[in-house]
């Protein structure tokens, strides 16, 4: 059980220009020793490694993501080459240059395994590192230091198929670790005080031996099979309402997705067909209701989807390959 933990914030770092020694500029200014953790702000890595854009920030932000989560007015929460989702790509105009903006790191992890091989080669100390950046979070207020890169630690602690103090089995309990680290480490650090750089000592257990580097910060982010919200609440009902074309490719749809959907109208019924749902029955608006029910339903799975309605009261639900 670890029962201690301190955590040092690095002062007196000078400000960082591209081409800068991090490694040096952290090993002198911090009393390393093995075991301890290297919280570091992705902004001063960013600068280091020469990531500036001379475009406007929305020009940025369109380079950088890969697929827009949610917009509200002029805010943008997208999802980055890297798998993160986060306002702006990551993008910051903040203590920088007027007239250019800050990008994330190119390959956070990358960065990360740098760092800490260059700490060892220089200063002969094990340490992890963890590159952190700022991000909100769905149903909270408020901003938290989260992992976007890390090397030679622990980012999971799998306590599946262990048991409590109740001696229950735990099925799903996965304390994401480098997050953990990230936010206490922005405990000491602040948002507004200059400190880039925390030192975390305590966490030995969790410092990989030298030369492994672990599975990276990358392993934190939820793929598209398991994620359960891809999208905004308007974003999805907009996509369910107006898409349009199926795409190609075989289709398979499985009956269960509606499953409870004409508990409430026997009048309307379904038949399915290779590509299509006939939706028909005696009353043109409870089919017609049924058949955009469907629509949303198969969407939220994935499904391209297209709605016709015909002359009497039938509607067809034709749908596509479903999406990855």
């Amino acid at each position: 059980m670890r029962k201690h933990l301190e955590i040092f914030a690095v002062a007196g770092l000078p400000e960082v220009a591209a081409g800068d020694d991090l490694a040096g500029l952290i090993g002198e200014a911090a009393d390393l020793r093995d075991g301890d953790v290297v919280a570091v702000t992705s902004k001063i890595v960013s600068k280091a490694e020469g990531r500036l854009s001379t475009g406007s920030r929305d020009e940025a932000i369109d380079d950088e993501l890969v697929r827009v989560v949610a917009r509200r007015g002029d805010t943008r929460i997208v999802q980055t080459r890297h798998g993160l989702v986060l306002a702006a790509a990551g993008t910051d105009t903040s203590n920088t240059a007027p007239g250019t903006v800050l990008l994330l790191p190119v390959d956070p992890d990358l960065s990360a395994r740098r760092l800490r091989a260059a700490l060892k080669d220089r200063y002969d100390v094990n340490v992890g590192v963890v590159v952190t950046d700022t991000l909100g979070r769905p149903w909270r207020v408020g901003q938290v230091d989260l992992a976007i890169g890390a090397a030679g630690v622990r980012v999971v602690e799998d306590l599946r198929g262990t048991t409590d103090s109740h001696g229950n089995v735990l099925a799903v309990t996965e304390p994401a670790v480098a997050d953990e680290i990230a936010s206490a480490g922005e405990l000491v650090k602040g948002k507004a005080d200059g400190v880039p750089v925390a030192v975390l000592r305590g966490l030995a257990d969790v410092v990989l031996p030298v030369g492994e580097d672990g599975p990276g910060a990358r392993a934190l982010v939820r793929d598209a099979a398991s994620d359960m919200f891809s999208l905004g609440t308007r974003e999805a009902a907009r996509a369910a309402a107006l898409e349009r074309t199926p795409p190609a490719g075989p289709r398979e749809v499985d009956p269960s997705l509606w499953d409870g959907l004409l508990a409430d109208d026997e009048d309307v019924h379904l038949e399915v067909l290779d590509n299509s749902i006939a939706v028909f029955g005696d009353n043109p608006v409870a089919v017609g209701i049924i058949a955009e029910r469907l629509a949303v339903l198969l969407h939220a799975e994935g499904y391209g989807v297209t709605v016709r309605t015909g002359s009497g009261s039938e509607a067809t639900v034709t749908f596509g390959s479903r999406s990855t």
